[in-house]
């Protein structure tokens, strides 16, 4: 299988490493997983990919997750670009999440992971 990306021989550096060899980039495989590594993170991607949605219904729709953890998950993704969170001013609070186009723009790529699982993980 030949591969058609250009490999980095950053990618399995550590940061002692990168300093030995005067390596300052940092491989884009390693800024996607510190963006997308949390446990829960690709599945509110992926959960929050068809609309917009209220707190509320993401903490019923992942039960097994407290909500200290829910909103560490969803603080990281929005503070790295990948979710819009918007309050609205009114009795009870409002908090809606939705994608912002970084987000949109990594669908492609969690939609191939998702249908790589079905097809490669039975």
């Amino acid at each position: 299988m030949e591969h058609t990306h250009k490999y980095s021989s950053d990618c399995g550096m550590n940061e002692e490493q990168k300093l030995i060899s005067g390596s300052s980039s940092e491989c884009g495989l390693n800024k996607v997983q510190k963006l997308v590594g949390g446990k829960w993170k690709l599945s509110l991607l992926w959960y929050m990919s068809e609309n917009k949605r209220r707190f509320g219904e993401i903490r019923r729709a992942y039960p097994d997750l407290t909500q200290s953890m829910l909103t560490k998950q969803l603080r990281e993704l929005e503070t790295d670009g990948l979710l819009h969170r918007e309050v609205y001013r009114e009795v009870p609070p409002k908090v809606e999440y939705w994608l912002t186009d970084l987000g949109k723009r990594f669908l492609p790529i969690l939609n191939s992971m998702y249908e790589w699982g079905e097809s490669n993980l039975k």
